[in-house]
Formats: structure tokens, C-alpha cells, sequence
């Protein structure tokens, strides 16, 4: 089951148990997201944010805290999600810029998924796209080899 140690663990983030899935896979959800704009959950082995509607400077002060702490353990394997993103600005940048230094740091991987066009758009005119290849699917990204590139 995940668990967020230190000052993000409450009573009002209960953490689910895993649900089947097929097969012998579980995901393990959370009841509710973290905050607003951010839910973690675990997958085949790696930590899902899923990032949740309009990320700019507000929605990236709220999330900041929670991706510092995933991003910083040894061993992590991340991946963010921006499917459910409905609006992505500079703020969001930062944050998938930091993510990626923190794991480059650990020498660990980090995988993100993201198929709306507006916002590949954007990865792709800042060049954001060389360092975070974006995946179509979750699935894509679990499946993706564990190595990371340095």
C-alpha cells in the first residue's frame, strides 16, 4: 500500500487497498486525490501522479511539495500523467523539469504520459519533449524499459 510519510499523510487521504485489475495485477487507489490537482496512486510497481485539470502557477505551488517528496527517494520509479490535464503552462514545465532532474539525480526513471495535442505542442516548441519522451498510454509507460538515459 502507498504511503506518504512526514506532513502529507492525514486522515483525510485514505489510501485504498488494491482493486483487481485482470489477471493477477492490482492498483492500489487512493479514495481522493492529494490535493485538487494531483492524485498518486501505484501501478505494476511505479508511483502515478496524475496530474488533474488547469496546471499553472497555483496548481503548481500545491503539487510542488508532493512531487519534491516522490521524486526524492532512492529507487523511485515515477510517472506523471497528464491525461486528465485540461490546461498546461510554464509552471507545469517546472515542475516536469525539476521531476526529471531529481530523478536524474537518484540515476532513476521517470515516465510521462500525454496524448492531448496542445500540450505536445507545447513540450515540443520548449524541447521539453528530448528529455521527457511523452508515452500515449499508462500502459505505454509501465511497459517502457527501466533504464534511465543520462
Amino acid at each position: 500500500m502507498l504511503s506518504i510519510e512526514g506532513n502529507f499523510q492525514s486522515e483525510a487521504h485514505s489510501w485504498g487497498s488494491p482493486v483487481p485489475v485482470g489477471g493477477d495485477v492490482g492498483v492500489e487507489r487512493n479514495t481522493a486525490p492529494l490535493t485538487r490537482h494531483l492524485r498518486v496512486h501505484q501501478v505494476r510497481g511505479h508511483t502515478v501522479m496524475e496530474f488533474r485539470g488547469e496546471i499553472d502557477i497555483a496548481a503548481a505551488a500545491e503539487i510542488l511539495p508532493h512531487l519534491d517528496h516522490l521524486t526524492g527517494r532512492p529507487g523511485a520509479r515515477i510517472v506523471i500523467d497528464l491525461g486528465p490535464v485540461e490546461f498546461f503552462d510554464c509552471s507545469g514545465l517546472r515542475l516536469l523539469s525539476r521531476a526529471h532532474n531529481r530523478m536524474l539525480a537518484h540515476r532513476e526513471r521517470l515516465s510521462l504520459v500525454c496524448a492531448d495535442p496542445m500540450t505536445l505542442r507545447v513540450l515540443r516548441v520548449t524541447g521539453l519533449h528530448r528529455l521527457l519522451p511523452p508515452l500515449p498510454t499508462l500502459d505505454a509507460a509501465l511497459r517502457r524499459p527501466g533504464t534511465p538515459t543520462l
